[in-house]
């Protein structure tokens, strides 16, 4: 009895750490000041405002947008681990340069990890996590529709973050998060390409119904197409910026 006591404790220990789990990553339609002071930083990177070997300095960006050097510094440690920033012994934050063979394994890694969550997705997702997936990829439409990209991206991590959890394995959706924060940048940067909503949110339409119909295979297939196209429009936007 003492056992089952145990187990059943446990047991609903788990369930609710999950829950709060998926509720943290859920909430990324309302980034944070620091989440918002990093992917600034992270566009003026992607943009060439910031050059490689460029140090950042904490006070000039405090004050540029505002802030203390608290958030600016956090956002800066953020993006460490996108491969954007090196930090430096005595010279703080320094612009790197990521090279194509790291971005594109990058890519193929978050590709395989996404497939397999929308696959899970497909067989594990209950009747009120689909509903809530639709109602997000209805919503994303109208931003599309809009042309907002900025909306859209914020929108597009709580999308995808909803398909980590409703895989329901903790571990995975872990890891998919993780690697989802180094792709991050270079993810959001594809909304600056002409028609890329619109584009994304066709490929979401496709995922969404395989999820949906309970399409397993289709699901996988479906999610795995779309992440190589996030790559291909990631690259059409640094041929633009680089031209």
């Amino acid at each position: 009895m003492q056992f089952l006591q145990i187990a059943f404790f446990l047991s609903i220990n788990k369930t609710l750490a999950f829950i709060l789990y998926a509720s943290e990553i859920m909430s990324s339609d309302n980034p944070t000041l620091t989440e918002k002071l990093a992917t600034a930083i992270a566009d003026g990177i992607l943009d060439g405002t910031f050059k490689p070997g460029m140090h950042l300095d904490e006070v000039s960006l405090a004050h540029q947008h505002g802030v203390s050097r608290t958030p600016v510094r956090e956002a800066l440690r953020q993006l460490t681990t996108s491969g954007l920033i090196d930090m430096r012994p005595r010279r703080g934050a320094v612009v790197s340069k990521a090279t194509q063979a790291q971005i594109e394994c990058l890519f193929v890694a978050m590709a395989e990890m996404e497939a397999t969550c929308a696959r899970l997705c497909a067989l594990s997702m209950t009747p009120v996590e689909r509903r809530r997936l639709q109602a997000r990829h209805e919503a994303m439409t109208e931003l599309a529709a809009n042309g907002n990209p900025d909306a859209y991206s914020n929108a597009n991590i709580a999308f995808h973050s909803a398909i980590y959890a409703g895989a329901h394995n903790e571990s995975l959706a872990e890891f998919a998060m993780s690697l989802r924060r180094r792709v991050g940048p270079f993810r959001r940067a594809q909304f600056r390409v002409e028609g890329r909503l619109m584009r994304s949110n066709q490929e979401h339409d496709a995922v969404v119904r395989a999820i949906l119909a309970g399409d397993a295979a289709g699901a996988h297939s479906a999610m795995l197409h779309h992440v190589s196209l996030v790559e291909d429009a990631f690259e059409a936007f640094t041929a633009i910026n680089a031209a």
